[in-house]
């Protein structure tokens, strides 16, 4: 997806959200406040997280009054604390108030995914495991989530469906076993044929049987879903044994399904190249910010 492109969606999403909680207008500031009235005003930190989507907050209030100064004071995938200052904002009382929560909103969410993340990272080390991601997110939030992983030092998996080939379990069922059997490694060479050069295949298998299987397809990488420790391990160990050069794994291995801050070190020290966690974007707890005018 173009940067032009995603600088849209990004627009697109802060009207939508702007439109929703203002409705026809903000009754109460407009009926109470001066119209000219300027004021500043910070947006504290509340409890301790790692923050993101300052810019985005930034984009809220000048997407309706350019006038408005927004001012972070920390940068995006910082460690914050209580009490500190993250932004100042200078402008119209009449603005600030209005589009507040929307700014907030964007902030402790993203803020929120990005923290999570961080945890995860600090989670598997030293181990050389990289956290990434899902397309489970909230529909039309997905460019602002995946940007979240990333600054709390995440990867992001496929934005979209036609960005990599993921054969899944339910496309696996829909194939009859004979085609499995006999068809399937000639469909891996036609694909590769018209397919992009860049673009990846990859197989999801949920056991040690599968997993064989899928090794002599020649993928990309292998998706170990929902497999215990030990199988992951136990796949690990074989795709060693299977390919000519151990120190360059191919294909890599994926581990997905279950991952938790309880069992993902666990799942790292296995040896897998990636361990996906869909808790990163669908459960996900904001963090705690308010602003305050100041003066």
């Amino acid at each position: 997806m173009s940067c032009n492109r995603r600088k849209l969606e990004l627009r697109g999403v802060v009207r939508q959200a702007l439109a929703e909680d203002i409705g026809t207008g903000d009754i109460t500031t407009r009926n109470f406040i001066a119209p000219h009235k300027t004021v500043e005003a910070v947006i504290l930190a509340k409890e301790d997280f790692v923050v993101c989507g300052l810019f985005v907050a930034a984009c809220v209030f000048k997407t309706r009054d350019k006038n408005v100064r927004f001012k972070a004071m920390v940068a995006e995938g910082r460690q914050v604390k209580a009490g500190e200052i993250l932004a100042r904002i200078y402008g119209r009382a009449e603005s600030i108030l209005t589009y507040e929560r929307v700014a907030l909103n964007f902030l402790s969410f993203l803020s929120g995914i990005t923290t999570k993340t961080r945890k995860f990272i600090e989670a598997v080390k030293p181990y050389k495991a990289k956290i990434l991601d899902t397309r489970k997110t909230i529909p039309g939030l997905r460019l602002l989530e995946k940007y979240a992983v990333r600054i709390g030092g995440g990867f992001n998996h496929r934005f979209s469906l036609d960005e990599m080939i993921i054969l899944k379990d339910n496309h696996l069922r829909i194939l009859n076993s004979r085609d499995k059997i006999q068809n399937f490694d000639q469909m891996m060479k036609k694909l590769r044929k018209k397919m992009p050069q860049k673009m990846k295949i990859e197989i999801e298998v949920k056991n040690l049987r599968e997993f064989r299987s899928a090794m002599k397809l020649n993928p990309d990488a292998i998706m170990l879903d929902n497999m215990k420790v030990k199988e992951i391990k136990r796949a690990v160990q074989l795709r060693s044994s299977l390919i000519p050069n151990p120190t360059n794994p191919f294909p890599k291995l994926e581990a997905s399904g279950g991952i938790s801050l309880k069992n993902v070190r666990q799942v790292a020290a296995t040896g897998v190249d990636m361990i996906s966690v869909g808790a990163l974007t669908h459960s996900v707890s904001s963090v705690d910010i308010s602003l305050e005018i100041i003066t």
